[in-house]
């Protein structure tokens, strides 16, 4: 019983890691060379990368699925971006969209880009 009890603490204890060190934490920046990665807003989710929901919460944004929660700080951040206006310059391209169950990676080959 007592070993049940520990291996159920460890497994409650891992997966409440898991969740905080993959949080989508973004900051943006004002200049392209202090960011991570530069994003560029698609008009449609068919021309985009990667479909991105803002959370309310940033214990929402959790994973590497879209679900971004933008922090004040650079500090905070677990990647920071830069907006650019063109798509050729850009290095991911996303579209914002309104359901947190919309978001998610149409190119899989740019996942690494935000982990």
């Amino acid at each position: 019983m007592k070993k049940l009890c520990v291996s159920i603490l460890i497994i409650f204890c891992a997966v409440l890691m898991v969740g905080k060190a993959e949080a989508q934490k973004v900051f943006s920046c004002d200049s392209k060379y202090d960011a991570d990665v530069k994003v560029y807003v698609a008009d449609s989710k068919y021309d985009a990368d990667l479909s991105v929901y803002k959370c309310s919460s940033q214990y929402d944004a959790t994973g590497n699925e879209g679900l971004w929660f933008f922090v004040s700080s650079k500090y905070d951040a677990n990647k920071k971006i830069f907006f650019v206006d063109s798509k050729y310059d850009a290095d991911l391209i996303i579209y914002f969209v309104d359901s947190k169950y919309d978001a998610g990676w149409r190119t899989n080959s740019k996942k690494q880009l935000m982990y």
